[in-house]
């Protein structure tokens, strides 16, 4: 399978590509069920001098695994909630040096569903932290997907 983008929203911390203190993830499909994102952090994301912040870490991870449910239909996303994370730090996460950061769906069985997240060094393939999740449908009538488009959800050009 070829390389599928999946949306970005306006605001959202991970992929929201017009919030001001953002991560702007642009986060593409590898595989059914498999996602993958290259990021670089930036200094200001930094807890000790060097080293991305363990909540940045967590947050990447929780994202990143909960979009390998997403699906690649930007028409129809499973939206899912963290019900559980639990994050695994193997190695310090460094500051500007780029990072490859990989969700694999696990599990899905009615509303809920399992998923792993994992961050890499892109240029050595080494595990820095990895997180299993597990993760809950999104009620619809908490977000109404007929509004995606207000809320920016949409595939934005590189």
């Amino acid at each position: 399978m070829t390389r599928r983008k999946q949306p970005n929203s306006k605001l959202c911390f991970i992929c929201g590509l017009q919030n001001p203190v953002g991560l702007h993830l642009h986060i593409y499909e590898t595989a059914p069920g498999e996602v993958e994102a290259l990021y670089t952090a930036p200094e200001h994301f930094q807890g000790y001098p060097g080293v991305l912040h363990g909540g940045i870490v967590g947050a990447l991870i929780d994202e990143i695994s909960g979009r390998s449910h997403m699906g690649s239909d930007p028409a129809a996303p499973r939206f899912m909630y963290t019900a559980k994370l639990e994050v695994k730090y193997r190695r310090n996460v460094p500051i500007a040096r780029a990072l490859r950061v990989v969700g694999k769906a696990g599990r899905a069985r009615g509303k809920s569903a399992e998923a792993w997240g994992g961050i890499y060094l892109a240029d050595t393939g080494e595990l820095l932290a990895e997180g299993s999740t597990l993760l809950i449908d999104v009620p619809s009538d908490a977000l109404d997907v007929a509004r995606l488009g207000e809320l920016g959800w949409r595939i934005y050009p590189d």
